[in-house]
């Protein structure tokens, strides 16, 4: 019922607003789920049975006829989703949305992906060529004969696909690892800092931070990063661990994994399971536009991942020629600037020329502004492991999916290129193992956090950490192994992979309940994965209780975090409070001094107020504001400012205000819900417990008004896999597996991904007819 009325709302919009588009709409089908369809190429006929949920159960001779099904289903189901993925790695998003997509399209440009992806395609092994090819052959099917009309995003844009190639696979690879390692916006953002701020201020709110070089000098670091599009979006946040049979419930491993990125409707994830004639299973998270399985398992093993954070990435300041601006300066002497020329077409607008260089260390960045591309002595080049055309991660993917045991899958990962990861497995064997495979740069010096003088070399890169030396580990003695983006290895390791790791509070909650459970469930590691206390709030609650509220309203607010053990509850007040009250303090601690710069710091950070409250008080001596120069006073003036504020939203009555109110997981359509009325026809948001730092990560990195602090960033596919039996194991999606708003599988998950509750992707006859669905492709 509800569903046949937001039909109904959605086409009565559209009738008002949208008339020029009606029949396109009226024409969408549902997509074909049974039936016959035909994909040319197949060897054989292709059985897919789908279940209540819409997730296919795929029976195919062999892997490339399973490729081909892949992607006849997902252009059938994700179409526009494939669709923005290759336009943004091709930088060719203002072709379709105009001026607004110029700025990320003038990066990709200079960052050369989509060549780069397409060259990458002849180093790979022949196998994993033939699964490409397949892929494609199978969307261009669809594409030929759809199973109706282009999805409604197409018809909305006047855009109709072009032919799907391999390298449009291979570029989301290259996207990820851009999105996953974003270490030199955080070198602009150390630059920008150090013309307010020493670094001993730095360092108290990005911590691990060493003195910086002189060699900034003359740049405008915040030019720089004003030209720069957004990031492509959270780089970091995940969970896993992985024990072994002496901690379970079956005498069998168990590995739980929940990847965190940037929440929408549809999930970046789609649910599958492939079956092939000699057993063998593919069963997990595909991403549309892939036919390769990132994450899930076979018949004999279960692999997970997390962001390392490594350094892979560094800015050189490069020094142009004085004699000859067409080159620049080296160790060796002078040298010539690569160069060729982009054209960017731009929908209803100029065409944009960019004149692209590149240096012995990368592209340059900095040509991506006008201003700073017309310098005639100082040029910035990006140093980064992943611009290369040797980049076999994919033969990674299919060697693992192949993997029989855990010795397998670490051979399979000497083929990862980038973004490194936290790689954890499982066997049916009985084995546990943890491998952190990619390119990690070996420097000459340690670099300093900031960009660093191109023209010296000494910082230049002299290498890769060997395979054999990156961390890895097989049946520790521990029994187990958890990883929430936290340091990964210890002050011995030899080499340096980052030096600001992520903080430890979730992989810290992680132990202690697996300490007070030392038997695990798949029952109660899914019940870990929902876990909301938020551990940091242990050190900061007793300085916020510190505070003297002279308003009625901030006495009360306060006293309701008495006794409060951290836990993030959607109807309870106190994570509001506490959230609102910690932006607030921030601000009033630091804000002063960093001035415009304040916005690179925004975002909760408890270990540097933390810090400033215990150890760096010289934060608060501030004489040009005489009236709250102390640290006590500005935290009193946060509990009633921020109660103030929340009373203005949610009412006088502090023991009345919800988290859950303030706090709503953003599950948004990157385009219709950009539409006038079609927002709030198509949004499935949901409110949501969980914060920043619990398990439960459901990550709003602040608010701008402190009223409204909805997720944004959290885990979109979570599972847990049995190796005692992996027909048991659980997954869930935070949306649905249709991209399509009319579908019935457009958000069927959202509630079940909000209380906790999966689907099994097990196998056999039963299984394909309880869905009561069944698509034959035929050659």
């Amino acid at each position: 019922m509800r569903r046949a009325v937001r039909v109904l709302l959605v086409i009565v919009v559209l009738l008002l607003a949208l008339p020029v588009l009606l029949l396109g709409w009226l024409s969408i089908d549902q997509p074909k789920s049974s039936g016959k369809a035909r994909i040319p190429g197949l060897t054989a006929q292709v059985n897919v049975g789908f279940d209540s949920d819409g997730i296919p159960r795929i029976r195919a001779q062999n892997e490339t006829d399973a490729a081909r099904a892949l992607g006849w289903l997902h252009a059938r189901d994700r179409l526009w989703q494939m669709e923005q993925q290759r336009r943004v790695g091709q930088g060719r998003l203002a072709e379709i949305v105009g001026s607004s997509g110029v700025g990320f399209d003038k990066l990709m440009r200079t960052l050369d992906l989509y060549h780069l992806a397409e060259a990458s395609y002849e180093h790979l092994s022949p196998d994993t060529r033939a699964l490409l090819d397949a892929y494609a052959d199978g969307v261009n099917a669809f594409l030929d004969k759809p199973s109706g009309a282009l999805p409604i995003e197409f018809q909305l844009t006047f855009h109709k696909p072009e032919k799907w190639r391999p390298a449009d696979t291979l570029v989301w690879g290259k996207l990820m690892s851009l999105q996953l390692t974003g270490d030199y916006r955080d070198e602009i953002t150390r630059a920008r800092l150090l013309t307010r701020l020493t670094p001993k201020q730095i360092d108290d709110l990005m911590p691990d931070f060493p003195d910086a070089p002189t060699t900034l000098a003359g740049l405008d670091w915040t030019r720089f990063a004003d030209a720069l599009p957004p990031p492509l979006g959270p780089k970091t946040a995940s969970n896993e661990w992985v024990l072994d049979g002496t901690r379970t419930d079956t005498g069998k491993p168990l590995l739980a994994n929940d990847p965190h990125l940037g929440l929408q409707a549809p999930a970046l994830w789609w649910l599958a399971r492939i079956e092939l004639p000699d057993g063998a299973v593919r069963a997990g998270a595909f991403v549309p536009g892939n036919p390769l399985l990132i994450l899930g398992r076979n018949d004999r093993i279960a692999w997970g991942a997390t962001t390392t954070g490594t350094d892979t990435q560094d800015l050189f300041v490069e020094t142009i020629d004085p004699a000859d601006p067409t080159r620049y300066r080296t160790p060796e002497g002078s040298a010539p600037f690569e160069t060729r020329e982009e054209r960017i077409k731009v929908r209803f607008g100029d065409d944009v020329v960019l004149h692209v260089r590149k240096t012995r260390h990368g592209p340059v960045l900095s040509d991506i502004e006008p201003r700073l591309a017309s310098d005639t002595t100082k040029a910035v080049a990006l140093a980064f492991t992943a611009l290369v055309a040797e980049d076999t991660t994919p033969d990674a993917l299919l060697g693992i999916a192949r993997a029989r045991d855990c010795a397998g899958f670490r051979e399979a990962m000497r083929k990862w290129v980038s973004p490194q990861q936290n790689f954890t497995c499982a066997d049916s064997d009985g084995h546990i193992a943890l491998v952190l495979p990619g390119a990690v740069p070996v420097r000459k010096a340690p670099p300093p956090g900031v960009p660093v003088d191109g023209a010296d070399g000494a910082h230049d890169w002299v290498g890769l950490i060997p395979f054999e030396e990156l961390p890895q580990t097989v049946d520790p003695a521990s029994h187990k192994i958890v990883n929430a983006n936290n340091r990964a290895v210890g002050p011995s390791y030899p080499h340096r992979l980052v030096d600001h790791w992520e903080p430890p509070y979730r992989a810290e909650r992680i132990e202690e309940v697996l300490a007070t459970t030392p038997v695990q469930s798949v029952k109660a590691s899914a019940a870990l994965q929902h876990d909301n206390v938020s551990v940091e709030t242990r050190a900061l609650l007793p300085l916020l209780r510190g505070a003297k509220p002279v308003t009625d309203l901030g006495k009360r607010a306060l006293a309701l975090l008495d006794g409060w053990d951290g836990t993030m509850n959607r109807d309870a007040p106190q994570p509001l409070i506490y959230a609102a009250s910690l932006l607030k303090l921030q601000s009033l601690l630091w804000d002063d001094e960093l001035g415009d710069l304040a916005p690179t710091m925004h975002g909760f950070r408890p270990e540097a107020v933390q810090r400033i409250l215990t150890s760096s008080r010289a934060w608060c001596d501030d004489v040009r504001t005489p009236a709250i120069e102390s640290c006590d006073e500005r935290l009193t003036r946060a509990i009633d400012e921020s109660a103030a504020t929340l009373a203005g939203a949610y009412g006088s009555d502090p023991a009345k205000w919800r988290w859950g109110a303030a706090h709503r997981a953003t599950l948004a359509h990157p385009l219709l819900s950009m539409v006038p009325g079609l927002k709030q026809l198509i949004d499935i948001s949901i409110e949501q417990d969980g914060g920043d730092f619990t398990v439960h990560r459901q990550a709003s990195g602040g608010s701008r008004d402190l009223v409204r602090f909805d997720s944004v960033h959290g885990a979109g596919y979570r599972a847990v896999y049995d190796l005692a039996d992996l027909d048991r194991s659980r997954f869930v999606l935070a949306t649905g597996q249709s991209g399509n708003p009319l579908s019935r599988h457009w958000g069927d998950f959202v509630r079940r991904w909000r209380d906790g509750a999966s689907v099994t992707l097990a196998g056999g006859p039963e299984q394909a007819a309880a869905g009561k669905k069944q698509l034959r492709l035929v050659p």
